[in-house]
């Protein structure tokens, strides 16, 4: 028996079973011995509030040891509800930021790391170009896979004016690109953007504990971008075809540093800094007449006005801009297509024993050669993608045969595998077993199975196969309510010569790995500057009206 102190509305010393006892069973100890409902008290021990769980964690799992002094606070019934509510509520988004946090971390490691895909697609690092880049070790590259996801995901929070909850999660993303080697990301913007983001949030929170935070990050951030952009944003001038993309995200900036500068009483540099941003949001404000022209070349409303913004307001510009943003688009969804392609095909040739994916420049190369694609595939898997061991493999007589024998072995396993499913769909649509394979092996289609299942003169014979294979067409009802061969193809494609599935799932978090997917999708080398700065133009009038008034009141 382990004893608590207790003090509140009812005090004295309790003694309890510390590893039977639950937060459930103390709070209705207490209130018994206070003369109250059991809603209207809360327990705390150690600065933390006692929480119910899911009533089956013991005191001693919370950490409440023996002489722990407990203290129980009564309030009212609608006050406990609404605590016991915020309580969930702050529960359910810790466990969410537990779920991004983990997601990014799984993404960030199969993708950098060169894993085969779970998926149909790859998250690849690109320039301000849009050129795919490696940067740095492998541990470099997940460090800034990792900051980037978390970041996009923040940034979204940021857009539904969740701004506690993405200032957490940018937290997590400037703790993950810290793990980067500052030499790799030091002429990248986007962790000086991620500062930026971070203090914009502290603004938005108006919490004055952050003030001397924001500081510093104000001028880490200037730092960094001065560094990225080259004087007077040269490097991105260069970049972006003399577009000036960054104009909104410099007002940003000048609009915080303005802000910590006024409530650090320095009113001067406070004013510079914010008159300044006042002349950029004047810049970023689009003519109605320029907007019209560029929306009559069949451009919408936002990305017109997008355009112009960061073309000053040249309308030529702006549509050129599209243009090219549109071009850049449709390439991007070509080089995505044909990813897929490869995608699927390396899922087909399997995994290598660190879990890789075939690489299939190099079984290009084995190819042009002269090698049967399957086997030098097999080949380049079994030694790691070493296309000078796989090449020796493949001369070697003793071992071609041993791989030869590998790629058949494999083959027949999928066309059982294949066959399986097929048949395993037929009786769940209630055919008999038996006529199932004799029907799918002669039809080769789930489609042209369920047509001849479906004849009503196809009948079996006592060795169970039909005593006719008539030709017919696939008919509208089958199509509709299956799919062809292929699907199940998809799905064998995520196995290997015989060792396990070719891709990592356990554990996976699909729904949040694909919210973080699905916030990268679509993102330009411009994506990180367009914002929109209407709150920033209403600051700007507030602390201008807040400065002025400090002026008259100093002159009277």
């Amino acid at each position: 028996m382990a004893k608590l102190k207790i003090s509140g509305p009812w005090s004295g010393v309790l003694d309890v079973e510390l590893d039977n006892w639950t937060v459930i069973m103390l709070r209705e100890e207490i209130a018994r011995r206070s003369n109250c409902g059991v809603e209207s008290i809360n327990l705390i021990c150690g600065g933390r509030i006692l929480k119910d769980g899911d009533g089956g964690e013991k005191l001693l799992d919370l950490g409440v040891k023996n002489n722990s002094r407990i203290l129980a606070r009564r309030v009212s019934t609608e006050e406990g509800k609404s605590l016991n509510v915020e309580l969930m509520a702050e529960e359910e988004r810790s466990n969410r930021l537990a779920r991004v946090k983990a997601a990014a971390t799984a993404l960030a490691k199969r993708h950098a790391n060169g894993f085969l895909p779970v998926e149909d697609f790859n998250i690849e690092l690109e320039d301000q170009s849009g050129q795919k880049v490696n940067l740095g070790s492998e541990t470099d590259q997940r460090a800034i896979m990792m900051g980037l996801m978390l970041h996009a995901n923040a940034k979204q929070l940021i857009r539904k004016g969740n701004y506690k909850e993405a200032l957490e999660v940018l937290i997590m993303g400037e703790e993950a690109f810290s793990l980067c080697n500052p030499k790799v990301i030091e002429f990248v913007d986007n962790v000086s953007i991620l500062q930026i983001d971070m203090v914009w949030c502290y603004f938005m929170l108006k919490d004055i504990k952050w003030l001397s935070d924001a500081g510093l990050r104000l001028a880490k951030a200037r730092e960094g971008i001065e560094r990225a952009h080259g004087k007077d944003s040269s490097r991105v001038r260069l970049l972006q075809a003399g577009c000036h993309p960054e104009l909104a995200l410099h007002l940003r900036l000048e609009l915080l540093e303005g802000v910590a500068a006024y409530h650090s009483c320095m009113f001067d540099k406070a004013r510079e800094a914010i008159n300044s941003a006042q002349m950029k949001y004047s810049q970023l404000q689009v003519p109605d007449e320029a907007l019209s022209h560029v929306m009559d070349m069949g451009f919408k409303e936002g990305e017109a006005k997008r355009a112009l913004r960061m073309c000053h307001q040249d309308v030529c510009k702006a549509v050129d801009f599209l243009f090219e943003e549109r071009t850049k688009r449709e390439k991007k969804r070509e080089e995505d297509i044909e990813r897929q392609k490869e995608i699927k095909e390396q899922k087909r040739y399997g995994m290598t024993p660190s879990k890789k994916a075939v690489d299939l420049q190099r079984l290009k190369e084995l190819a042009s050669i002269g090698y049967e694609k399957n086997l030098a595939a097999e080949a380049l898997r079994r030694n790691e993608n070493d296309i000078q061991k796989a090449l020796d493999d493949l001369i070697n007589p003793e071992t071609n045969s041993v791989i030869q024998n590998a790629v058949e072995s494999r083959k027949r396993k999928r066309q059982r595998q294949t066959t399986d499913a097929a048949v395993d769909k037929l009786v769940l649509m209630g055919f008999d077993r038996t006529r199932a394979i004799a029907a799918f092996q002669a039809g080769g289609s789930l489609e042209q199975a369920v047509n001849l299942l479906s004849l009503p003169d196809t009948k079996s014979t006592v060795d169970g196969q039909p005593d006719s294979v008539p030709t017919v067409s696939g008919s509208e009802d089958a199509s509709s309510s299956i799919s062809n061969i292929e699907e199940i193809q998809d799905m064998l494609d995520n196995f290997d010569n015989g060792e396990g599935p070719s891709t990592v799932e356990e554990n996976r978090d699909s729904e949040m790995e694909s919210e973080l997917a699905r916030e990268l999708d679509g993102a330009s080398a411009v994506s990180d500057y367009d914002m929109d700065v209407t709150k920033e133009g209403e600051a700007i009038t507030e602390y201008l009206a807040l400065l002025d008034s400090l002026m008259n009141s100093e002159k009277a």
